[in-house]
C-alpha cells in the first residue's frame, strides 16, 4: 500500500535561519513517521523581491559596509541552495493553489502563517486552506506572529478555518485569538524541538570559548550589558547572519549547517529571535533573550511552556543576575521537553490518524 502523501505548506522560502529548520525538522519529521511528505513550493515574485531587499537590507550597518552586503548575499544564496534540495513539490504561483497538487493531507505550519500583519503575506488565503486540492486539512505549530489576539479576527477568515479537522498552535495569543472556533486548540513545540533528530548534534570545537550573537536591533542596554559579562568573562561575541558593533568575530555569511553547529559550539547564545531561543534549547546552551514586541508573543509562550521565563530579560536586570541567566539551564528541562513532546506527539497521532 502506498504511503499517504502529506503536503506541508509554511513560509519555506523566507530567508532566515529559522524559516528553513523549522520546515526541514516538520517534513522529515513527518517522512520519518512513514508518509510521503514534501514542501508546498509557492511562488511569488512580489513575495520574493520583498524577502531580497529584507535579507539585504535587516540594519543600517549593510548599506554603508561593503563587506556585510557580500556576506549577506553569499548567506542568502547558501539559504536559497539548502531550500532547494528539501522535498518540494513541483513549483506553483501562491496567488492560484488549484496548481499545487493534490494531498490526502496539507499540514499548514509552523510559522506565523496566519499573521494578518505580516508585511507580504498577510492576507494570503492559500494558508487558511483556500483552493487546495485535498481531503483533509490540519495546521501544526500555526501562529498569528505580533498579531493581538485583542484586535479580533474576520469571520471570513474563521470560516475558512472551520473547514480544518485538527488545529494546533504555538503560543497563548493564537489560541485566544481562535476562541470562536469552539474546539481545543493545543500548544505544540515547534517542529525543531519535537523533531531534534533532524538537527545534527555538533562537538564542541576547540579553541576559545565564545558566544553566540544572533539577531538584529538590539535595544542598547542589552548589547551594553552583554559586552560587559563578555569582558568579564573572556568570552569571544560571535554573531551569526547579521552584523553586530559588539560582536569580536562575524559570520554573516553562515550557511543553516554552520548556524546549527555555531550554536551548539557555543558557551552560550544571546538573541532577540524566536529559533535563536529554540537552537539554544535544542543544543542545550543557556542564552539570554531581548524580545521584540514583533516576537514577544512567539518567545513568552516557548519558556513559559518549558520553564525558561526568567531567560527572557529586560532592562534593569542587574549584571549579576544576567550572569547566572548565561551559566545554565533548569536542571528540569529535559523533562519538561519531554512532556511537551509527548503531548505535541498525541496531536500528530490524532491530526493524520
Amino acid at each position: 500500500m502506498a504511503a499517504r502523501k502529506i503536503g506541508v505548506l509554511t513560509f519555506h522560502r523566507s530567508i532566515n535561519y529559522g524559516s528553513y529548520w523549522q520546515a526541514r525538522c516538520l517534513v522529515e519529521g513527518l517522512r520519518a513517521r512513514g508518509v510521503d511528505a514534501e514542501l508546498l513550493d509557492h511562488r511569488s515574485r512580489r513575495v520574493e523581491w520583498r524577502e531580497a531587499r529584507n535579507a539585504f537590507q535587516p540594519t543600517l550597518p549593510v548599506r554603508t559596509d561593503p563587506r556585510h552586503f557580500a556576506a549577506l548575499g553569499r548567506k542568502t544564496r547558501a539559504l536559497i541552495a539548502a531550500v532547494d534540495a528539501l522535498p518540494l513539490s513541483p513549483p506553483f504561483p501562491l496567488e492560484d493553489p488549484t496548481r499545487a497538487p493534490r494531498y490526502d493531507t496539507v499540514v499548514v505550519g509552523s510559522d506565523e502563517v496566519w499573521n494578518f500583519r505580516h508585511p507580504w503575506y498577510s492576507g494570503a488565503s492559500i494558508f487558511f486552506g483556500e483552493g487546495l486540492n485535498t481531503d483533509r486539512l490540519v495546521s501544526y505549530a500555526a501562529s498569528v506572529g505580533n498579531h493581538d489576539a485583542a484586535d479580533g479576527i474576520d469571520n471570513h477568515w474563521l470560516d475558512r478555518l472551520r473547514r480544518f479537522h485538527a488545529i494546533s498552535v504555538r503560543d497563548e495569543n493564537s489560541r485566544a485569538l481562535l476562541t470562536g472556533l469552539a474546539r481545543e486548540i493545543p500548544l505544540v513545540l515547534d517542529p525543531c524541538l519535537q523533531f531534534p533528530n533532524v538537527i545534527p548534534d555538533a562537538a564542541t570545537p576547540a579553541g576559545k570559548r565564545y558566544a553566540v550573537v544572533y539577531g538584529h536591533s538590539f535595544p542598547d542596554w542589552f548589547t551594553a550589558q552583554l559586552r560587559r559579562w563578555a569582558d568579564r568573562t573572556d568570552t569571544r561575541l560571535v554573531t551569526i547572519g547579521y552584523p553586530s558593533q559588539i560582536a569580536d568575530e562575524a559570520r554573516i555569511d553562515a550557511t543553516a549547517a554552520d548556524f546549527s553547529s555555531l550554536i551548539a559550539g557555543a558557551c552560550a547564545v544571546a538573541t532577540n529571535f524566536f529559533h535563536g531561543c529554540v537552537f539554544a534549547i535544542r543544543h542545550n546552551r543557556p542564552f539570554v533573550c531581548a524580545a521584540s514586541p514583533y516576537r514577544r508573543n512567539k518567545v513568552q509562550d516557548l519558556t513559559r511552556i518549558l520553564g525558561l521565563q526568567d531567560h527572557l530579560v529586560a532592562e534593569g536586570l542587574s549584571d549579576t543576575a544576567f550572569a547566572d541567566r548565561l551559566a545554565a539551564l533548569p536542571a528540569d528541562l529535559a523533562d519538561r521537553l519531554a512532556t511537551a513532546r509527548a503531548a505535541s506527539t498525541r496531536f500528530l497521532d490524532h491530526a493524520l490518524a
